[in-house]
C-alpha cells in the first residue's frame, strides 16, 4: 500500500467510520443534538483543550508567529472571497454564504480529532490546532456574523459571548498552570483526562448526526462546487504561501498547513439557519466539503509530511 493510501486508512478512515456511525444512529434514534453539542462545548472540549495546553510548552516567539500567520491567512481568504463575489456578481445571500464557506473552517469537532490522530505523540501539534480553533471561533462570531446580518452585535457584546466560551477559560487556566509549573493531583487529573479521551469519538459522532439531518437534494450546484474548491484547494494553497513567507517549519508549519485544509465550519450552517440567510445552501456546503475533505485532507497530510518532516 502506498504512503498516501496508508494515511487515508489510518487517519481519515477512522474519522469517516465514526461520522457514518453518528449519522446512522441519528437516523434511527433522532438524538437531541443540542444537548450533545452542549456536552461537548461545556465539558469534553474544554477538558481536551486544558489537557493539551497544560502538557505543551510553546515559546512566546512561536506563539506570536502563529497568531500573526492566522491573522494574515484569514485576511487573505477574506479578500479573495470578496473579489470572487464581485467577479461572479453574487447576490447578497449567496455572497454571504460563499464568504463564510470559504473562510470559516471546522476546526473543532473535525479539526481537533484529526490533529489528535496525527499528533498523538506530539502535544504541540494539537495545541496549535486548539489555537486555530479559538481563532476560528472569534472569526465566526465577528466576520461570520457580519456577513449574515445587516447590523452586527456591538464589540462589547461579541466580547461577552467569547468570554462565555468554556474553551477560553480552559485555555487560560491550562496556560497559567503550565506557565507556573503547578502540579495537578491525580484525583483531579484523571477525571479531566477521561473527559478529554471521550471528546474525539463523541465529537465525530455528533458531526455525523448533524450531517445526517442535511438534505441531499440539489446539493451539487454551482455555488456549492465553487465554495468547496475554494475551501479545500485554494485555502491550503494560500496557507502554504504564507507559511513560507513567515518562515515557519517543522511541526508548527505542518499543523497550520493541515489546519487550513479542513471543511467548512458547521457553525456557518447554524448561523445561516438562525438568521435565515440561504440556510439550505450553507448546509449543503458543509456536507459536500466534509465528504470531499476525506480525499483532500489525506493529500494535504501527505504533502505536509514531505515538506515539513
Amino acid at each position: 500500500m502506498t504512503f498516501l493510501g496508508l494515511i487515508f486508512l489510518q487517519i481519515i478512515t477512522p474519522i469517516l467510520i465514526l461520522i457514518v456511525i453518528g449519522g446512522a444512529l441519528q437516523r434511527k434514534f433522532a438524538f437531541n443534538l443540542r444537548a450533545i453539542s452542549n456536552l461537548i462545548t461545556y465539558c469534553l472540549m474544554p477538558a481536551a483543550v486544558f489537557i493539551n495546553v497544560y502538557k505543551t510548552e510553546i515559546e512566546m516567539q512561536v506563539l506570536m508567529q502563529i497568531i500573526g500567520y492566522l491573522i494574515v491567512f484569514s485576511l487573505g481568504l477574506i479578500v479573495m472571497a470578496a473579489l470572487v463575489c464581485k467577479l461572479l456578481k453574487l447576490e447578497k445571500g449567496d455572497a454571504a454564504t460563499f464568504k463564510n464557506g470559504f473562510s470559516l473552517m471546522n476546526s473543532g469537532n473535525y479539526g481537533i480529532p484529526v490533529s489528535q490522530l496525527i499528533f498523538h505523540a506530539n502535544p504541540l501539534g494539537i495545541s496549535i490546532q486548539i489555537i486555530v480553533m479559538i481563532f476560528q471561533n472569534v472569526l465566526t462570531y465577528t466576520y461570520g456574523l457580519y456577513n449574515l446580518i445587516a447590523a452586527t452585535k456591538s464589540g462589547l457584546e461579541i466580547l461577552r459571548e467569547l468570554l462565555r466560551l468554556p474553551i477560553i477559560h480552559a485555555l487560560i487556566l491550562g496556560s497559567l498552570l503550565n506557565g507556573f509549573n503547578v502540579p495537578i493531583p491525580s484525583f483531579i487529573w484523571l477525571p479531566i483526562e477521561h473527559l478529554s479521551d471521550a471528546f474525539l469519538a463523541i465529537a465525530l459522532l455528533l458531526l455525523g448526526a448533524q450531517l445526517a439531518q442535511i438534505e441531499l437534494k440539489a446539493m451539487i450546484n454551482k455555488m456549492v462546487i465553487i465554495t468547496s474548491f475554494g475551501r479545500l484547494v485554494i485555502g491550503p494553497a494560500v496557507s502554504l504561501l504564507f507559511i513560507y513567507l513567515f518562515g515557519l517549519d517543522g511541526v508548527v508549519a505542518q499543523s497550520l498547513f493541515i489546519a487550513s485544509s479542513f471543511p467548512t465550519s458547521r457553525n456557518s450552517s447554524t448561523l445561516a439557519l438562525e438568521y435565515d440567510v440561504k440556510p439550505d445552501l450553507a448546509a449543503q456546503t458543509v456536507l459536500f466539503t466534509t465528504i470531499l475533505s476525506s480525499l483532500t485532507v489525506t493529500v494535504v497530510v501527505y504533502v505536509s509530511t514531505i515538506l515539513f518532516l
